[in-house]
């Protein structure tokens, strides 16, 4: 039989069915330009196109957080060492703190006393003399009450009138001059961590005498470099301790510091240390060393639209997007990303709504 000798009927209805045929490859062509191109919607009307899962679009606050392993502890240690030759006659006891003035160590019976600064002792005083170490020499006298002279940095006869009254009230010879050993500077008091020499022990030539640290318990975490984003001097932090209870605390510092390996055959590592300021040391009575959980910030943003990671669509024409779905239809709006957190991302865009419905692909 012929085309012609066939019904009409019959024509008809595979002519139509021919024409469907072109019409959903049509549409599917289309649907494939608006996803990959143009970044505007694409509308889905055959329900067999809607994505097989969906979530919410929720409206809340995103908080990037990672938690860590610290150490908790006093600090690093510096060592302290004497200028002066003789025998420890005195020494603080490991654990005591020593504030401005308080006597460090002893030599041949003579005092050697804390003073606070930042620059070392690196010479003797004496009238006639100036400089920065002068200036911070008779701060640290007036602060101890001494007066009669004026607090610059000129070593003057006055000067050396009111160092003889200290060097009386330590019961040392009252020469007026500032022997070089007789104080040690540090920038606070401080706290004894370890002795380096015994009562009786003969020393002199730059001796080490003891290891001291800060008086406040502080928190160190070593990162890897790639958590570069959370280690933010000034930003605040969670500690949790022990015992089980939770205070905060500020990251003071950083540093990048350089891990040997555990034997010859590892590789050395480069981690930033970041040192933990903790304000409520009275939360931590009882607590000198102790491992803690540290739970870092690295951003947070309130109040935002967001979605799960995995709705997102990536754009052939760069970006991202989301499949709205709307009863048996969908389509596909172009969105702008903001703070990833917890497996969802913050989105906003033309058309985006809280509570709205997105697709979430296989």
């Amino acid at each position: 039989m012929t085309a012609a000798d066939r019904p009409a009927g019959r024509r008809r209805r595979r002519a139509g069915l021919a024409l469907a045929a072109v019409l959903a490859l049509a549409a599917a062509a289309t649907a494939a330009v608006g996803l990959g191109g143009g970044g505007g919607t694409d509308d889905r009307t055959a329900s067999a196109a809607l994505p097989p899962a969906t979530a919410s679009v929720t409206r809340q606050t995103l908080v990037d957080s990672q938690d860590e392993s610290g150490e908790l502890s006093h600090g690093s240690t510096t060592a302290i060492s004497t200028r002066l030759s003789g025998t420890v006659t005195a020494m603080a006891a490991v654990g005591a703190t020593v504030t401005r003035g308080q006597t460090l160590f002893a030599i041949d019976n003579d005092p050697i006393v804390l003073f606070y600064g930042a620059l070392p002792a690196y010479r003797a005083l004496a009238s006639g003399d100036e400089g920065a170490d002068v200036l911070q020499f008779e701060k640290n006298l007036r602060a101890l009450g001494y007066d009669g002279f004026t607090v610059d940095d000129e070593y003057t006869d006055a000067t050396a009138d009111a160092v003889k009254e200290w060097q009386e009230d330590l019961g040392l010879e009252e020469t007026g001059k500032l022997d070089l050993g007789r104080v040690v500077y540090a920038t606070t008091p401080i706290r004894v961590d370890t002795q380096e020499a015994a009562v009786g022990a003969g020393v002199g030539g730059n001796s080490a005498i003891f290891k001291y640290t800060g008086t406040s318990r502080v928190v160190t975490v070593d990162l890897d470099t790639g958590d570069q984003r959370i280690a933010t001097k000034g930003a605040a932090v969670k500690v949790k301790l022990p015992n089980g209870k939770t205070v905060t605390g500020k990251i003071s510092g950083t540093k990048t510091i350089v891990q040997a390996g555990e034997d010859a055959d590892s590789e050395s590592e480069t981690k930033i240390e970041v040192t933990i300021s903790l304000a409520d040391q009275r939360a931590l009575s009882g607590l000198d060393e102790a491992s803690v959980t540290v739970s870092f910030t690295a951003g947070e943003r309130k109040n935002v639209l967001s979605v799960p990671v995995s709705a997102l669509l990536a754009l052939a024409e760069g970006g991202y997007g989301v499949e709205v779905v709307e009863g048996s239809t969908s389509k596909v709006v172009a969105v702008k990303t903001g703070l990833f957190a917890g497996g969802r991302v913050e989105v906003s865009g033309t058309g985006l709504a809280e509570k709205m419905t997105v697709g979430m692909p296989s």
